[in-house]
């Protein structure tokens, strides 16, 4: 198996402001058909979080939160509105982390990041109210159930990534990661293959779905850019060695904990 000599990514065009209830699958394939754009086998769609998450009316309004004593004990701590702390801990299993504006969370599909995912950017705002957006509901399982749609609509092999970024310790900077995979390997397993010199690798695993996610963030941007659907072509997914595991990595083998 080699690496693929060649990769492009495309930014979907004419995306419009996604709603509650749209069918983002539906939306894409117009947009590509409309510009007479069709994938190819092994072509690999990567999806914004924030767009899934606006489509499955992942929204709360703030002001119909009521905090609890912990969640008021630990906004003071780090600073942050008690509201927002309180949907932060129902969304969470743990704090791992917490400093004067800083609230690490071990979320409850598993991630470890920074308020559970809930964001207040590029959220709209109607009639006064204070809205923040959560994660999907099941990012794998909506992945899941896009990637049906478009095997459906365009008849090929495809994969699906559901798409967000994150902070990481130990260094400065967001990067894109998968949420959720759909149709291709989430990691891949180079365990048993040989290096340059002919030694057997024996731990290597890349985290194929998250580096496709690092770099469909280069078109999506983080702010203004309006690009929530990138189209990656040439890949080959198809001669990974998919490991079984998750790209969560168990608490068993965590260092950190």
């Amino acid at each position: 198996m080699g690496s693929p000599k060649q990769l492009s990514l495309y930014a979907v065009p004419r995306i419009p402001l996604i709603k509650p209830g749209d069918d983002i699958a539906k939306i894409t394939s117009k947009s590509l058909f409309d510009v007479n754009i069709r994938p190819k086998d092994d072509d690999v769609f990567v999806i914004a979080q924030k767009i899934v998450s606006k489509a499955q009316n992942r929204y709360v309004d703030l002001a119909t939160v009521v905090p609890s004593q912990h969640a008021k004990s630990l906004a003071a701590k780090v600073d942050k509105d008690p509201r927002l702390v309180e949907l932060i801990l129902s969304e969470s299993v743990r704090v791992v982390r917490k400093n004067r504006g800083i609230l690490i969370v071990e979320h409850r599909e598993g991630y470890i990041m920074a308020n559970a995912g809930i964001d207040r950017s590029n959220v709209d705002t109607a009639n006064g109210k204070e809205l923040v957006l959560l994660l999907p509901r099941d990012s794998n399982a909506t992945a899941k159930e896009l990637h049906s749609k478009f095997v459906e609509q365009f008849g090929r092999r495809l994969g699906v990534i559901i798409s967000d970024s994150f902070g990481r310790p130990w260094r400065r900077g967001t990067v894109g990661v998968a949420l959720g995979v759909a149709g291709i390997p989430a990691l891949n397993d180079l365990r048993g293959k040989k290096d340059l010199s002919g030694y057997p690798l024996k731990v290597t695993e890349t985290g194929f779905a998250d580096e496709i996610a690092s770099a469909a963030s280069l078109l999506m941007g983080q702010a203004d850019e309006g690009k929530p659907v990138v189209l990656v072509s040439g890949l080959l997914a198809r001669n990974f060695s998919n490991s079984k595991g998750s790209l969560i990595r168990p608490a068993a083998e965590d260092l950190f904990r």
